[in-house]
């Protein structure tokens, strides 16, 4: 197996996960890591010294990084897609892989594309197809792109759930986005139902009558994870599902459900940051979530 120093751009939770998964792995010399945190006065000090914790290179500039590795690993907010694969196409390697973890339409995948390519490197976008926790690096993922099938057995032989379904880029990254729109899709229209429903008190009915429809989903839970999600990562989200209306509007259509969830999924964000839900303990209830809504609602 041939010996690889990695390289991720992007140290938050998708990263710190990634690099802790792959560093016992065989056939990876090195993982290094860049992220704007490692330069931020706030951060530095506190992620530095996670990385070098867990064994990971903190580096300091994706120049640094990109010259040291010989497969990048992309790991960033969907709006930075593009931008990160253009500052590391000013400094890779010819020949180096460059693996785009991130949810981005097929458009930006492809212009993504241009940028590596076109400096030497060797881009594969990935369409990671569920939460990367709890999965870990097992997550299940959709390779597209010329090098796809090389990268995926590679990735393979280092216990990951990786697919080539293309040597052609945007399709991997269109199954992804075209599920966001039902995944996320389905986030929002929760949130906003649940809701809806504790303000009127008929949530005793609503839900079964739910079960009834789909007897296969456990709403309770299922509602209670949809909130904690997107409370704990609607901006996020809401940036992914945007990257899901760009996927269908390069599709010719009109994206309203999918520009509607992201919106939903932005102002929950929001209410977060305000500290609506402040003290609102792992593993609460959906009920407490919808409650904390409600009463900043009367506040407001």
């Amino acid at each position: 197996m041939d010996s690889h120093t990695i390289g991720l751009v992007g140290y938050g939770e998708v990263g710190k996960i990634f690099g802790a998964g792959l560093k016992p792995q065989p056939g990876i010399a090195a993982i290094g890591a860049w992220d704007l945190k490692f330069a931020a006065a706030a951060t530095q000090e506190a992620e530095i010294a996670h990385a070098r914790a867990a064994g990971i290179l903190p580096q300091p500039s994706m120049q640094a990084l990109c010259t040291s590795a010989s497969l990048i690993i992309s790991a960033v907010t969907a709006s930075n897609t593009l931008a990160v694969a253009q500052e590391a196409a000013r400094h890779i390697r010819p020949g180096t892989v460059f693996l785009d973890l991130n949810s981005a339409s097929p458009g930006t995948k492809q212009r993504a594309a241009a940028a590596v390519d076109g400096a030497g490197g060797r881009y594969v976008e990935a369409g990671v197809m569920t939460s990367v926790p709890p999965h870990g690096i097992k997550v299940p993922m959709l390779l597209g792109g010329a090098a796809a099938a090389r990268l995926a057995a590679t990735l393979q032989g280092w216990g990951m759930d990786a697919t080539a379904v293309s040597d052609r880029l945007g399709i991997a990254s269109a199954i992804k986005m075209c599920r966001s729109v039902m995944i996320k899709g389905l986030e929002a229209l929760v949130i906003e139902s649940y809701a809806t429903a504790r303000a009127y008190g008929v949530e005793d009915h609503l839900l079964p009558t739910l079960a009834e429809t789909f007897p296969s989903i456990d709403w309770q839970q299922q509602g209670a994870y949809f909130f904690s999600r997107v409370v704990q990562h609607g901006k996020r989200r809401a940036e992914e599902m945007r990257e899901a209306a760009n996927t269908v509007r390069e599709a010719g259509f009109e994206p309203f459900m999918a520009d509607a969830a992201a919106d939903k999924q932005q102002w929950v964000a929001e209410q977060a940051a305000a500290r609506v839900f402040e003290g609102v303990a792992k593993g609460a209830r959906w009920q407490d979530y919808a409650d904390r809504l409600l009463a900043a609602r009367r506040r407001s």
